[in-house]
């Protein structure tokens, strides 16, 4: 599909792309669902600051100037290219990222140099470097992000990233995401309270009495999702709890590239989708 890119306008392959992943025609005159509302907005909404927000390099200084520095992730170093990195300049442990890349395709986590297969790191981020987001899903934000790859710190093994799904000024719930290392990934959706939410398969599917340890900064965290989503119809905010101490992690406007369910049942996906208002969003630019 990506080999058609070029010769569909925004709305003809966004159509096609919901109906190949779906097997529904998608409804812009009246959208309803999550996923609907998610391509609408990819259409409509058009603000310039989401380049910025999606720049993984650049919303640094953006959640620096909003929430102060203690919650940014410090930088190492950047480059313009894979070829360009300088290993033997970076520290011990450290994380390589490539600003515009979704998902684990343009992360690189090392937590032993020594250990390091360097080659195959340079091939990843190389590979990374040649993905176009917005080509590849019509994810208007990422159409403008200067391409680069930078080093920071290192924060720990196997960290839970806290997935707070949020709809102008308001934390719905938060998604946590288990057995990543181990190949068998299971996603739970949680509440302000820490009740589980069955949102999805794996709540469905989960014992009466099930639930996750709760991070000592769980209030804390919802508090700066929800004022940091204030003006966007849906945006997902991203935090990590590094032994009590608050990261933000990254933002996310269309989960999945709101092709796919992900797990979510049905209902979840009506039940965002009426969280999602469309009013608030101005002439498309």
């Amino acid at each position: 599909m990506t080999k058609l890119s070029p010769i569909f306008g925004d709305k003809t392959y966004i159509s096609l792309m919901y109906y190949l992943y779906t097997g529904r025609r998608l409804h812009l005159d009246n959208p309803q669902t999550m996923r609907e509302k998610l391509q609408w907005l990819k259409l409509n909404f058009r603000e310039p600051l989401m380049t910025t927000l999606v720049d993984k390099l650049a919303v640094k200084k953006y959640v620096r100037e909003i929430l102060g520095d203690e919650f940014v992730i410090p930088v190492i170093e950047e480059w313009d290219s894979a070829d360009a990195i300088d290993f033997s300049s970076l520290p011990h442990q450290f994380v390589l990222k490539t600003t515009h890349s979704g998902g684990n395709t343009g992360v690189v986590i090392c937590n032993d140099k020594k250990k390091l297969d360097t080659e195959r790191a340079r091939q990843k981020l190389s590979t990374a470097m040649g993905v176009d987001i917005y080509k590849r899903y019509r994810e208007w934000p990422y159409k403008n992000v200067k391409k680069k790859i930078f080093a920071e710190q290192f924060l720990g093994d196997d960290l839970t990233d806290y997935k707070f799904y949020c709809f102008n000024g308001i934390a719905d719930s938060v998604l946590i995401c288990v057995d990543r290392q181990k190949g068998a990934v299971k996603y739970y959706f949680f509440d302000h309270d820490w009740n589980l939410c069955r949102y999805n398969k794996w709540g469905v599917e989960a014992p009466a009495d099930f639930t996750l340890p709760r991070p000592q900064t769980l209030d804390r965290m919802f508090e700066l999702a929800a004022n940091l989503s204030k003006g966007f119809p849906f945006i997902r905010v991203d935090f990590y709890d590094v032994r009590g101490k608050i990261y933000f992690g990254e933002f996310t406007f269309y989960p999945s590239s709101g092709f796919s369910l992900n797990g979510r049942l049905e209902e979840t996906d009506k039940y965002f989708g009426k969280l999602i208002d469309l009013s608030i969003v101005g002439p498309k630019t």
